[in-house]
């Protein structure tokens, strides 16, 4: 492709129909009463919190799940008026915003309980709470002993609704073997069970993320919570073989998130050039070298230095020396006319050649997940199709 036709130097495109389709895939899964959680925190995996919330909940999304009281709050303040979960930590003097917000809490901690009672109450208004039990994970959860007077803590404050229990699976991804999700399973399965004994009614049960979700339909309970597949990406090489080992046509999950800049400069470089900082690159041959505005700044990982590609005019292009704050450069000596202001690919498609978030985790030493979450929120996200 020659020049582009953006009015920006690095750009998102998210890809309406791709988000659309991943989301049927999911909401396919369930049965009646069963509700899909479209999980948008990180700014959405990186797609854009307002653009990805609005298409998700077009697509047949009920609730969205966030990591904070700010996200929640944007959603809302852009006219979002379905159920938000905030799953991460809360201070206690933002209680007041969430509640103002209408924003569900997870809770774990009696401090917060006993704060967003005072808070409701002062407020006049109802404030829907969500348990988090611990079941192996040992991140955020009330430990199973302690799950009772916990609940009975919350239902004691006036203003506090328990609306839901939920947990985490902590080793469902990077194994094939279900033996640890199996138990934190059955803990959960547990807890739920010694609540209703004490007639503790939990109308929102959840613990089901991507992988759960694609591997065990006995985790849905009343909710599922998508994040990644929402995206198109895999958990992980280990949930894919999971699902074929057991038999299970594997999801098709479509790639929502292109990212895209275009070349500032076009340069030659003598045979024996080092390039960039450091000079850990040296030429081996006359050079011509594109000059691309993106760096780590914007989330280009610096170990992708001398290992990753871009694609300009649909060929591959060798990113040489140092991945640098705001620049990166590549070898464009074999792309014939590669030129002032053609568009580069970072992520997604050019012709035949593609660029995947997996693959740039493979060689960077991490996964999908971070490549995607830690794309600078200041780049341009564009909705197309």
């Amino acid at each position: 492709m020659r020049a582009s036709t953006k009015p920006f130097l690095q750009w998102i495109e998210i890809d309406r129909r791709a988000l659309v389709h991943n989301a049927g895939r999911f909401r396919a899964f369930l049965g009646p009463g069963q509700k899909l959680m479209a999980v948008v925190k990180a700014n959405a995996y990186g797609h854009g919190l307002l653009e990805a919330s609005d298409i998700v909940l077009r697509a047949g999304a009920d609730w969205l799940g966030v990591n904070s009281v700010e996200e929640g709050a944007a959603l809302r303040e852009a006219g979002v008026g379905a159920p938000i979960l905030v799953l991460g930590a809360v201070l206690l003097e933002d209680l007041e915003r969430a509640v103002r917000s209408d924003l569900r809490l997870t809770v774990y901690s009696r401090e917060t309980a006993d704060a967003l009672g005072r808070v409701a109450a002062k407020l006049k208004k109802k404030a829907r709470v969500h348990l988090k039990v611990e079941t192996g994970t040992q991140r955020q959860g009330v430990r199973a002993g302690d799950l009772l007077p916990m609940a009975r803590r919350i239902l004691s404050r006036r203003g506090l609704l328990l609306e839901g229990l939920s947990s985490h699976f902590a080793n469902i991804e990077d194994t094939t073997s279900s033996a640890y999700p199996d138990t934190q399973l059955s803990l959960f399965r547990a807890a739920a069970a010694r609540l209703e004994r004490a007639g503790i009614e939990i109308p929102m049960k959840h613990m089901s993320c991507t992988a759960a979700s694609i591997l065990f339909p006995a985790t849905y309970f009343d909710m599922i919570r998508v994040g990644i597949g929402l995206y198109g990406l895999w958990p992980s090489k280990e949930t894919l073989l999971s699902c074929r080992l057991q038999k299970r046509k594997p999801v098709e999950l479509r790639p929502v998130l292109s990212w895209r800049s275009r070349i500032a400069q076009v340069k030659p470089v003598p045979k024996g050039a080092f390039i960039g900082y450091g000079g850990t690159f040296r030429t081996t041959r006359t050079s011509r070298l594109a000059v691309i505005p993106v760096g780590y700044y914007d989330g280009y990982d610096r170990k992708l230095s001398n290992a990753a590609y871009v694609l300009i005019r649909g060929r591959r292009a060798a990113v040489r020396g140092r991945v640098a704050m705001d620049f990166i450069t590549a070898d464009v000596t074999d792309i014939p006319g590669a030129g002032l202001e053609d568009e580069v690919t970072l992520i997604g498609r050019d012709g035949r050649e593609a660029i995947t978030a997996e693959s740039l985790a493979s060689l960077a030493g991490t996964i999908g997940y971070e490549i995607l979450a830690r794309l600078n929120p200041q780049i341009p996200r564009i909705v197309t199709g």
